[in-house]
């Protein structure tokens, strides 16, 4: 039973009776959520379309199966939800917090994740594309024989993640924290790699596919002439 909600502001108040029902299936059209704590509400298979949940707490949730297209959530929590399957496009997502949540096989696209915190988040399966994770803290994650595409890594906190074999389409890692990331046999010829050095290139990206171009501007970064 899908129970439609538009243009209005909600409260944990407003949701707590029907998260209870397990047939309830909730769809928030252009809602406002901002500020609003909404931990631990079971919201499986909710959709989320035009809303808003700027530093909306939603820590503990049961966000599994939900579809979020449009929405502004910057600054929100998502600590320990419990986010399977689930979908973003074309989301608001900067500074959120998705500390230990269960990401598996959630999907990210056209979103943007500048500032998020993924520390310790369960993401086996987890995808992004096209999407802008400047400064994000992405460490230890997995993203082995994925094609990561228009992925924008700029300074973002990648130690420890394991990109060995994916091939890198577009996209940056521009200034990116590399501490013990593992690049075996990754293609890495579409990708910015500007403000690297030729030192973490030795040490992190033994085994990687550049191209000459980037090969040529790494040594150019000791002031040694390619010609």
């Amino acid at each position: 039973m899908t129970i439609p909600f538009a243009d209005q502001t909600l409260s944990r108040a407003d949701l707590k009776d029907l998260a209870t029902d397990p047939q309830a299936v909730l769809h928030f059209e252009h809602c406002t959520f901002d500020g609003a704590d909404l931990s631990g509400l079971a919201l499986r298979g909710a959709q989320f379309l035009g809303c808003s949940l700027a530093e909306t707490v939603l820590d503990k949730a049961i966000l599994s199966d939900t579809r979020w297209l449009d929405c502004r959530a910057g600054g929100a929590r998502f600590q320990l939800a419990n986010l399977t399957d689930a979908r973003f496009h074309r989301c608001d997502l900067n500074n959120t917090d998705w500390a230990k949540a269960t990401l598996a096989s959630a999907r990210f696209a056209e979103v943007k994740l500048t500032g998020a915190q993924f520390r310790e988040a369960q993401t086996l399966g987890l995808g992004f594309h096209d999407s802008l994770l400047v400064g994000a803290d992405l460490r230890g994650i997995s993203f082995r024989k994925q094609t990561i595409e228009q992925l924008d890594l700029s300074d973002a906190d990648v130690s420890g993640c394991d990109f060995r074999d994916a091939i890198f389409e577009g996209g940056s890692l521009r200034d990116a924290h590399l501490k013990n990331a593992r690049f075996d046999g990754a293609d890495l010829r579409a990708t910015d790699l500007g403000g690297l050095r030729i030192t973490a290139l030795a040490q992190f990206f033994k085994g990687a596919i550049l191209s000459t171009d980037q090969a040529a501007a790494l040594v150019s970064g000791l002031g040694i002439r390619v010609v």
